[in-house]
């Protein structure tokens, strides 16, 4: 072991993970360490020889803490650069001790907004100082070793340990390492503080700049397809998520498993209410989807639904898995389960299928949360608000002279939610609270129909349709009203409106206008 070069630490952390094993390990350097409130504590009662930052300062902490390292005796300790004689003379005629590593790591800022807290808490928790000893300490790492992350400790005290310092490439990578922890903090403060104080003003929404906070939870063995990397992130701002669901058994998620199961997912939460639902996700739409008085026939109906396409699907339910569900979906292939809970005996049964991905929804994430999406374009980025419209049925408008009866107004209400979240064009034929038909990103609406009505066969007699969007011609009306369809609910508005409800009025069929557009590309 090498004569240590480091001498002087000054270790401030609000994560004290490893702290007090580090601190030990930099002293029995005999590397003197400098600290401050917590952390001070934390490391005097382990009984490290430790120097408290107001014996440095010669000030006290002030402010309720808010000020206890913004001084010259800390920055300018951080800052000299030890191979500049004028800056050598500066900390001798102020009597200024060097300080060789900064360990610092910052206020929680991002685990008090996954509270949901007040904007007081908030502003309390953005750190002012640890920031700018961080920012100083990585500005003149090729003196000062900066360490923002305690996995690092364990490498950092290897190096000196072996060697007395760390080389020149590992303190560019700690000081890397520290710009974007303080770029990253920063950023989640924005976001943050955006989100509450916005209030719908779109301009704040979406402001000039717009930098996502996110942190990666793992690589992906590939993407949408083999030659293609790819890995999960999370939004850092949002917690609970989906990505916190918690994969209880089966292979690791793939980037299509994540996208089908997130589709799924968004489906069940339209659909979550008083009664069991089931869905059923192939390529990001759905196949099958139902309601019904228990979760055994929710899913029983959701899978009859188009049980060919089903095979290697997801499916999502809202009611906790029971033994008499898992024992249902045996002889299935199945890629991914999400659910709330699981009970004991089911997962002993689902259990026998070890590649099989079980995935624990927490309740915290049920709810639907205004949020940003994000899509890529070649350069850049297109950002919209989640589609939250919901067009309740009381304010529908009744466009023909019929109107439906009880079991077709529930009917067309089920359809409604599930093609909100049918890729566009989509239509949904549904009967008795389940999708019998499914028409998904056709390039024209009639085409979708066809599909959708093919699908259904003679379920489609005394079905409903829902449409993603209005219909431009009389076509598609005409055609469900062939096949036996006799309601349906879509957006209204367009020019030839009178067409379509002329043909529902000749052919005997009940229409509501929502005046809500669902597109989904």
């Amino acid at each position: 072991m090498l004569k240590c070069k480091i001498k002087r630490a000054l270790i401030s952390v609000s994560d004290k993970t490893g702290i007090v094993e580090f601190a030990g390990g930099l002293s029995s350097l005999g590397i003197e360490i400098v600290s401050t409130g917590g952390t001070y504590k934390a490391l005097a009662d382990a009984g490290i020889p430790v120097i408290y930052i107001s014996d440095v300062t010669h000030f006290p902490e002030i402010l309720d803490g808010r000020v206890k390292t913004l001084h010259p005796a800390v920055h300018g300790g951080i800052l000299a650069r030890r191979n500049d004689p004028g800056h050598r003379e500066a900390l001798q005629k102020e009597r200024i001790v060097p300080i060789d590593l900064v360990a610092v790591n910052l206020y929680p800022f991002r685990e008090t907004a996954r509270r949901n807290a007040s904007w007081d808490e908030l502003i309390e928790n953005i750190d002012i100082g640890g920031p700018a000893m961080i920012r100083s300490a990585a500005k003149n790492h090729e003196d000062v070793v900066i360490v923002v992350h305690p996995d690092d400790y364990e490498g950092v005290l290897r190096r000196l340990r072996h060697d007395g310092d760390c080389a020149k490439d590992e303190r560019i990578r700690l000081a890397l390492n520290a710009f974007q922890h303080t770029a990253e903090y920063d950023a989640c403060i924005h976001a943050t503080l955006a989100a509450v104080s916005s209030a719908g003003r779109e301009e704040e929404i979406f402001p000039k700049r717009l930098s996502p906070e996110t942190e990666r939870l793992s690589t992906l063995r590939y993407g949408e397809n083999p030659g293609q990397s790819a890995a999960l992130y999370r939004d850092a701002t949002r917690t609970p998520s989906f990505v916190d669901a918690l994969q209880l058994q089966g292979k690791e998620l793939s980037y299509n498993n994540w996208l089908d199961a997130d589709s799924a997912f968004k489906i069940v939460q339209e659909l979550d209410g008083p009664q069991p639902a089931a869905v059923v996700v192939k390529h990001t739409n759905p196949c099958g989807a139902a309601l019904g008085t228990t979760i055994e026939e929710a899913f029983g109906k959701a899978y009859e639904a188009d049980p060919v396409s089903a095979f290697g699907g997801i499916l999502a339910v809202n009611r906790p898995v029971t033994r008499e569900l898992a024992e249902a979906l045996q002889g299935v292939f199945w890629e991914v389960i999400l659910a709330p809970d699981y009970s004991e005996e089911a997962r002993k049964i689902l259990g026998a299928k070890p590649n099989l991905r079980l995935l624990e929804v927490p309740e915290a994430v049920w709810p639907v949360v205004p949020s940003l999406e994000w899509r890529s374009i070649q350069g850049g980025f297109l950002v919209q608000e989640r589609d939250l419209q919901s067009a309740p049925p009381d304010g529908w408008t009744a466009v023909t002279a019929r109107r439906p009866t009880e079991t077709e107004f529930e009917d067309l209400i089920f359809a409604w939610k599930v093609v909100k979240q049918v890729k566009s064009n989509a239509i949904v034929l549904a009967k008795d609270r389940t999708t019998v038909g499914i028409g998904a990103g056709q390039m024209n609406r009639v085409g979708a129909a066809r599909i959708a009505l093919e699908q259904a066969g003679e379920k489609a007699r005394g079905a409903v349709l829902a449409s993603d969007a209005f219909f431009p011609f009389a076509d598609t009306v005409r055609l469900a009203a062939e096949s036996g369809v006799t309601a349906v609910v879509q957006p209204g508005g367009s020019l030839r409106d009178k067409e379509s409800i002329d043909v529902a009025d000749e052919r005997g069929l009940a229409m509501f206008h929502t005046g809500v557009r669902h597109f989904k590309h």
